[in-house]
Formats: structure tokens, C-alpha cells, sequence
């Protein structure tokens, strides 16, 4: 029998709480049919709240040892917990990336007005020496 270790959901209408068990893995999420209950997690509760996660860790291991292989959801509370190895965080595409084309265009328009605020503030510059300098000349 290929055992499971995953969540199994109770509570009411958008209150959700769920039952960490261990069930075979052919049954249905719900149907009752649990070999063992070996925690609890509720996601109402803060993020940083004790509550949030309970798990009987003994049972778990002894459960793990046996070859039950928990859920995605389960398996990151077992890392949280240190438990298990936490699993690597995939490389990410950069589909979400502008073109090199676009990104150019983006950094030849910042030089533009990089360089067009510079001659604005020497024309500012030279405009103001050259105010100042006529001030002078009359005392």
C-alpha cells in the first residue's frame, strides 16, 4: 500500500482548518479512510503563530521511515520544522524580461536627459555668473 502523508480539510465555509494524516494513496481526500492523524494546520492563524502548525514529529518520522511520502504542501512543513532538506527554488525564466531592443531604447532615453539636465544646469550655471558678474563690476 503506497501511503501518503497529506492534508485533509475540516472546518466551515471559508473557516478552513485542515488535519495532517497519513492515508493510502489511492483514497480520497476527505473520505475518512485515515491510517493517522499526525498534526494540524490551520491558515487563519498569523504566519509567525505556534498554532499555525502542529505536527507530532515522532510519528511523522516513524511514518516517513516506513516510506509514506508527504504532499508538496506537507513536505514544506516538514522543512520549516527541520525534518527534511528543503527542496532547491527553480532558476526563473526572464520571459518576464523587455527585449534587449526595448531595454537600449530605455537606456539611450536616460542618457538624453541625463545629458540634457546637465547642459540645463551649466546654462543655469553660466546664466548666474553672468548675473553675478555685471553686479559686480558696478560697485
Amino acid at each position: 500500500m503506497a501511503t501518503v502523508i497529506r492534508l485533509a480539510r475540516y472546518g466551515a465555509k471559508k473557516r478552513p482548518y485542515y488535519h495532517i494524516v497519513v492515508t493510502d494513496s489511492r483514497n480520497a481526500r476527505n473520505s475518512g479512510n485515515v491510517l493517522e492523524v499526525v498534526g494540524k494546520y490551520d491558515p487563519m492563524q498569523p504566519k509567525d503563530s505556534d498554532k499555525r502548525v502542529v505536527l507530532k514529529m515522532d510519528e511523522v518520522k516513524a511514518w516517513m521511515a516506513k516510506g509514506a511520502k508527504p504532499s508538496d504542501r506537507v513536505y514544506k512543513f516538514l522543512a520549516n520544522a527541520g525534518v527534511v532538506a528543503k527542496k532547491p527554488v527553480p532558476v526563473q525564466t526572464k520571459k518576464h524580461l523587455q527585449s534587449e531592443k526595448t531595454q537600449m531604447k530605455i537606456k539611450d532615453k536616460a542618457e538624453k536627459l541625463a545629458k540634457a539636465a546637465e547642459e540645463k544646469a551649466a546654462a543655469e550655471a553660466a546664466a548666474k555668473a553672468a548675473a553675478e558678474a555685471p553686479a559686480e563690476s558696478a560697485e
